[in-house]
């Protein structure tokens, strides 16, 4: 098996330094906490191997093939961004009118998850479901990679091979980021610049969802 191995790693940082959905929810969670952050990341990741696996199945082809499927996949993901967005946006106002006492709007801000196994759950939750109804990502494992194996090979264990690379290469990257977005946290503790935080993150994922929502 021949895989072109230099240009497929190019093209995968390049898909990761590029901020996508995936990396707001990262970011977001490991503000909050960097378990939960992690959690969010292996969330994003397994959303990935759902892709992987459909894509070396042959089921990504269908889906891609059939208009209503992927417009149900794409529509899905613009609503959850959307609501997740919303979600930060209402946290933000309820911040706001708790503001006149500090210490309460920072307690609320920063346990909103609740317990610790509530926190990360939520976070893997959330990368998760980010990456699966992104339909980009569907068809990255559909059209983009396959460029890059042998012809004369078995599609679906290049596929998987190529796939899994992508993904640990993610788990290190995302893992990464989550230790320079923890140092957010001493930051948002402050419940104004948590206000922000909140709103800017909030109306970010409802900009994107809407975007997905318009592609034609």
């Amino acid at each position: 098996m021949t895989v072109d191995l230099l240009g497929f790693l190019g093209v995968v940082l390049v898909a990761y330094v590029v901020p996508g959905p995936d990396f707001l929810v990262v970011v977001r969670s490991a503000a909050e906490d960097p378990s939960k952050g992690r959690a969010a990341a292996l969330g994003a990741q397994t959303g990935l191997c759902v892709h992987m696996l459909a894509a070396a199945a042959g089921l990504s082809v269908i889906a891609t093939r059939s208009p209503v499927v992927f417009d149900g996949i794409r529509l899905m993901g613009a609503a959850y961004l959307v609501y997740l967005g919303v979600r930060a946006v209402l946290a933000a106002r309820r911040a706001a009118r708790e503001r006149h006492d500090a210490n309460e709007a920072t307690s609320d801000a920063l346990e909103e998850d609740g317990p610790a196994r509530g926190r990360l759950r939520n976070g893997f939750t959330q990368g998760l479901l980010t990456n699966v109804l992104n339909p980009k990502a569907a068809l990255f494992f559909l059209s983009v990679l396959p460029q890059f194996v042998d012809g004369d090979g078995s599609m679906a264990q290049q596929i998987f091979f190529l796939g899994t690379l992508d993904i640990l290469i993610g788990v290190a990257y995302w893992f990464a980021l989550v230790v320079v977005a923890a140092r957010l946290r001493a930051l948002l503790a402050r419940p104004e610049v948590r206000r922000r935080w909140e709103l800017t993150t909030g109306w970010l994922f409802i900009a994107i969802g809407v975007s997905v929502a318009a592609v034609a």
